[in-house]
């Protein structure tokens, strides 16, 4: 078995779910505190990805990308990135796919917490930005780790875009489950199963150790 395909996977879960913890806290805090009349628009853009099938996100990030059209064209001849093809044309197609993977679990944790707390921290003089940042966050814990974990291990699953957009490229885009397909199809069950095992013990124990943790949590605050 090679292992570069795992590797490779792991390496796109963990970027992909970086920037997207960066992207997505001000998207949830700003949808559930914010005050606009497109809410429900941008809602349904975010959550696009959860219903529609990843053929279809795949073929238009593959025409948006290509150098045939504005934005491809765009991006290889201002900074001469190619997208299709290429592992950071991998990333952004993630970034786009594991959106809603990551907005939801943090916007519930917004949710989750008394209007109080908010009101408390204005009232005793720290502003809008302070608030988010030291309050908001800190009791938010359980939802960004859930947040992180889901998008990671949604990244690793990702078939049908990382396919679309990436191809078959060894060392480039041939990432685990594009290796099973490969393998399944060429009658490599033996191969596929060591690749399709990893995976689902990788994801299990990461799942196993964030729930727990999670559970620990919320014991603690229930207890505090």
């Amino acid at each position: 078995m090679d292992w570069q395909p795992l590797l490779l996977t792991f390496k796109l879960a963990t970027i992909t779910s970086a920037i997207l913890l960066i992207v997505a806290l001000p998207v949830a805090y700003w949808l559930t505190f914010g005050k606009f009349r497109a809410r429900g628009i941008i809602e349904a853009l975010i959550g696009m990805p959860l219903v529609l099938p990843p053929s279809v996100i795949g073929f238009y990030l593959l025409l948006a990308f290509s150098p045939s059209y504005w934005f491809g064209s765009f991006i290889e001849d201002t900074i001469g990135l190619r997208l299709v093809f290429s592992f950071p044309g991998l990333v952004i197609a993630s970034i786009i796919y594991s959106l809603p993977f990551m907005v939801y679990p943090l916007r519930a944790g917004f949710q989750s917490l008394p209007e109080s707390l908010r009101e408390a921290s204005y009232t005793l003089g720290k502003g809008e930005l302070e608030t988010f940042l030291k309050v908001l966050l800190p009791n938010c814990k359980p939802a960004i780790l859930t947040a992180f974990v889901l998008t990671f291990a949604h990244t690793v699953g990702e078939f049908g875009v990382v396919l679309m957009i990436g191809g078959n490229i060894p060392g480039v885009t041939r990432v685990a489950s594009v290796a099973i397909y490969n393998e399944v199809e060429a009658l490599h069950y033996d191969v596929a199963n060591q690749y399709a095992l990893v995976l689902f013990l990788i994801t299990f124990v990461i799942l196993l150790i964030v729930y727990s943790i999670n559970n620990r949590l919320r014991g603690v605050r229930r207890t505090a």
